[in-house]
């Protein structure tokens, strides 16, 4: 993981902490796994908020900041 994505992480898990909400990443570190690089937004009573196979890094950028997913930048 670079630098920028460290900081662009950081900043995101801090915007969802303003909003009551988690960010947590996974850890596989299996390239093939569904899940490798995937994030999830969890409430204070653990349900997952936005898709339950998880989210990229835009998705939730976009989820965070009210963004339709139909304007996520890919």
């Amino acid at each position: 993981m670079s630098s920028d994505d460290k900081v662009r992480e950081n900043r995101l898990r801090r915007a969802a902490a303003r909003q009551g909400l988690t960010l947590s990443r996974s850890r596989r570190r299996d390239p093939r796994a569904l899940d490798f690089g995937r994030y999830w937004l969890a409430d204070a009573q653990g349900s997952i908020q936005g898709d339950p196979a998880g989210l990229t890094i835009n998705e939730v950028e976009a989820y965070l900041a009210g963004t339709p997913k139909a304007d996520v930048p890919t």
